[in-house]
């Protein structure tokens, strides 16, 4: 398994204990900054994660933000990208068995570390539930993304 790792500034301390975890779990992965506190733009991070997610560079993506919002919002402009901001363990183990999300989202600013190893067991532990109404919903999702698509000028 192969992550991309992206953050703003306001994630960059949760990004860094996100690194060090993985590191731990033998999971291999690529930062894509930001490097420092220095102020950034988001969308630029959500955008860098969700194009590797797409293009099999990865396979999963995490994204962190001061409240998770932001990133979740630009890393679901692509089609394909099923970006979850998980606040706790069990927003992730949803996220993953009935929504078979990509891209964890993490919220640097309101989430405290302690939270983070037990939602990232969470996310890592489980896998997509592929039978009957999960699957059909996710086909779903996918059908919005084509039909906006269509909607662009």
């Amino acid at each position: 398994m192969k992550i991309v790792i992206g953050s703003d500034h306001g994630g960059f301390d949760m990004k860094e204990a996100v690194k060090v975890d993985l590191k731990k779990r033998g999971i291999e992965f690529r930062d894509l900054g930001c490097h420092d506190k220095t102020s950034v733009d988001y969308p630029d991070y959500a955008k860098e994660v969700a194009v590797c997610v797409l293009k099999k560079v990865a396979d999963m993506g995490v994204l962190v933000c001061t409240t998770g919002i932001g990133m979740s919002i630009a890393a679901n402009k692509f089609g394909g990208i099923r970006a979850a901001l998980c606040l706790t363990p069990h927003m992730a183990k949803m996220a993953r068995m009935h929504n078979n999300a990509n891209v964890l989202v993490l919220a640097g600013g309101l989430t405290p570390l302690s939270d983070l190893e037990p939602i990232l067991n969470e996310w890592f532990g489980n896998t997509f539930d592929s039978t009957g109404r999960h699957q059909r919903r996710v086909e779903k999702i996918a059908e919005c993304a084509q039909e906006a698509s269509k909607l662009a000028c």
